[in-house]
């Protein structure tokens, strides 16, 4: 229908959108404001005791808080009467006693024919409903019995059977008096391009109604009987009724069904929406022979916030799936995403459930994952990442993906979840205690190089050397807290961040916590609601965290760029000394005598003294032997060490 400007603003404003609901509901009287024009009444679109259906009289428009149906007066009556939006505007029209304007000629012909075609429709299926029940259809009816669909299902999805016939609809429905050109028109019928009759589009296939959101038949889905058919299923033809890309099978159904709480789920064909609707899940709905595309997606997302994709668990499946994903991106808005239920491999919905019960298809869709784990999955699964090279390609991958996303904030939050499973993936792993001897040493990943599964030597520096862990705690603990009392200068230091392997297993989970969460506003308000209040209590409580320059000024960037660029340059180099000490002592172990062994802990304890002394500006430092930056009276107390070593290395070796 084409309308004069202004029809529909006049319509509204002579309307009172609480009347026009009124009808359908009842007011709560407690908290409805009549003279304020504010109505409150349980929702007519889902089922609740509680009235969190708002109307707004003045304004014009509804609300549900619960299901968050919205709109005007006329969506209002095309939801509840089940209509279009002309036919709305009509029922709305003569309620206000506005006469509808004259229709164009043209369009008025368009929607007489769509009408005309919607007749031929239904008197297919009524055609097919009938053969179903011939003894042409016996195999069948066989075939729909074993698919567990009984003949009252049958009866509920107006399923039926065209019969291998060339002509045999075309003569039905011309003795009742239909013309060619709209058996054509309906898509039920081809003409022939020998001169003869029209010949019927489906034969020797079990038919399924396509209908709109209405009710009414637009389409046919017809499955073949003959397993050298070279199309297993077909569809009609593109109709005046029937535009594949923005229909769905079971819509109006399902609609009903989302509206009332039932999950959306997006099945791949007939047979598993009916299956699924058989077993309990009535919000299904599936494309029709082609993929999910962005119409269809925009119906679902009228339907349900979050739909739940469930394909079938072969490759075919999980492809169809990645190409719902790459669609869906560039459309994602806050609120509107997908889910995607991994089916367990080689099953479709309805084998599961007629293999393992509607609960084991409930796990599934329970279990159903988002978006952004498939995401992960598609550029993870089955490759290696065992070089900087093939990270960066990943990185790469994810950042191309995600830029497709058009809202800022929504992209930040698929940002920051990828860094989380990156660093689940890829960080160093949490340290575990494990017990050897008479002391307890801290083990990690095989490739964390601190990381040294050694049982110190009875008597031996590395005594001495682990005492070392007592500074490395120190730095560690002042690292964190500056980054979360001044998180602006976080990105110039995030990786080493990322490098630093905490000792403390209260270090590592702050660690991880700040990265995760290193684009929020307010990182110490997000790490805290991450871990909760006690880590960063304890570790501002600590006396040397109190006092760090860095912290009593927070916020200060210059100060807290020098003061992490000292501690993790000492953090580094110590952790670099330490291995160096302990794989010369592996050297010598067994050889040293005590009097080697009482002058090596003498020069490992001058090194950790040194580690410890003033940490003024007026330092010298020098380059010690594993390259790290290092003080030089940390040198001298190396050098020293070292050098003890070398002497007991000698004097330690047997004689010939």
């Amino acid at each position: 229908m084409s309308l004069p400007p202004g029809f529909i603003d006049e319509l509204r404003d002579r309307l009172s959108i609480a009347q026009v609901v009124g009808r359908k509901v009842m007011w709560d009287n407690r908290k409805s404001n009549p003279g304020k024009g504010d109505m409150w009444a349980p929702c007519p679109f889902h089922q609740e005791k509680s009235a969190s259906f708002h109307v707004d009289d003045r304004k014009g428009y509804y609300y549900c808080f619960g299901c968050h149906a919205k709109g005007d007066a006329i969506s209002f009556v095309r939801e509840t009467e089940n209509v279009s939006f002309v036919e709305a505007v009509e029922i709305l029209a003569r309620e206000a006693g506005m006469p509808i304007p004259e229709r164009d000629p043209q369009a008025q012909a368009r929607a007489d024919k769509r009408t005309q075609l919607a007749d031929v429709m239904d008197l297919a299926v009524q055609f097919y409903r009938m053969q179903l029940r011939t003894g042409a259809a016996a195999e069948a009816r066989a075939y729909l019995v074993k698919r567990g669909l009984s003949e009252a299902a049958q009866d509920r999805w107006g399923i039926g059977f065209a019969p291998s016939g060339w002509q045999s609809l075309h003569d039905a429905l011309t003795a009742k008096g239909v013309s060619d050109e709209l058996m054509i028109g309906a898509g039920l019928v081809k003409p022939s391009d020998k001169g003869k009759k029209p010949y019927d589009t489906f034969r020797n296939r079990i038919m399924f109604p396509i209908r709109d959101v209405r009710g009414r038949a637009i389409a046919f889905g017809g499955r073949a009987m003959d397993p050298a058919d070279s199309a297993k299923y077909l569809n009609s033809p593109e109709t005046a009724l029937f535009d594949k890309g923005r229909s769905l099978y079971n819509h109006g159904p399902a609609r009903e069904a989302a509206g009332k709480g039932q999950p959306l789920i997006v099945a791949e064909g007939y047979m598993d929406v009916i299956a699924l609707s058989e077993a309990g899940f009535t919000a299904t709905v599936a494309p029709l022979g082609t993929a999910v595309t962005a119409d269809q997606l925009a119906l679902m997302w009228r339907m349900a916030d979050e739909p739940i994709i469930a394909l079938d668990g072969d490759k075919a499946g999980i492809n169809a799936a990645m190409r719902v994903m790459d669609l869906a991106l560039p459309l994602l808005e806050a609120g509107k995403s997908l889910r995607f239920a991994v089916m367990p491999a080689g099953l479709d919905p309805d084998d599961l459930i007629r293999g393992q019960g509607a609960g084991a298809m409930k796990a599934v869709i329970d279990g159903a994952l988002p978006m952004v784990q498939l995401l992960w999955r598609r550029e993870t699964e089955g490759r290696v990442f065992d070089s900087p090279e093939r990270k960066a390609a990943l990185d790469k991958a994810l950042r191309d993906a995600t830029a497709q996303i058009k809202d800022p904030g929504l992209r930040g939050h698929y940002d920051t979840a990828l860094k989380d499973l990156k660093w689940a993936a890829f960080g160093p792993k949490r340290p575990t205690a494990t017990r050897r001897g008479p002391q307890a040493r801290w083990t990690g990943r095989p490739q964390d190089p601190w990381h040294r599964d050694v049982a110190p030597a009875p008597g031996s520096v590395s005594s001495v050397l682990a005492a070392g862990t007592d500074q490395d705690h120190l730095r560690e603990a002042v690292i964190l807290a500056t980054l979360l009392v001044t998180p602006a200068v976080l990105p110039a230091f995030e990786g080493e961040v990322e490098r630093m392997v905490c000792a403390d297993p209260a270090h590592h989970d702050l660690r991880a916590a700040i990265l995760r969460h290193a684009t929020a506003p307010d990182l110490r308000a997000a790490v805290q609601g991450d871990l909760g209040p006690a880590p960063l209590e304890k570790l501002f409580a600590q006396r040397h965290v109190a006092i760090s320059p860095a912290v009593r000024r927070a916020g200060d960037a210059d100060v807290a760029r020098m003061c992490l660029a000292e501690e993790l340059a000492k953090l580094n180099a110590r952790r670099g000394h330490a291995r160096e000490i302990e794989d010369a002592m592996e050297d010598i172990a067994g050889l040293a005598d005590e009097g080697v062994t009482w002058r090596l802990k003498q020069a490992t304890a001058a090194l950790n003294r040194s580690a410890l002394g003033d940490t003024a500006d007026r330092a010298e430092y020098d380059i010690g032997p594993n390259g790290a930056r290092i003080r030089r009276d940390e040198k001298t107390a190396l050098d020293d060490l070292l050098g003890q070593i070398d002497f007991a290395k000698g004097s330690a070796r047997p004689k010939s």
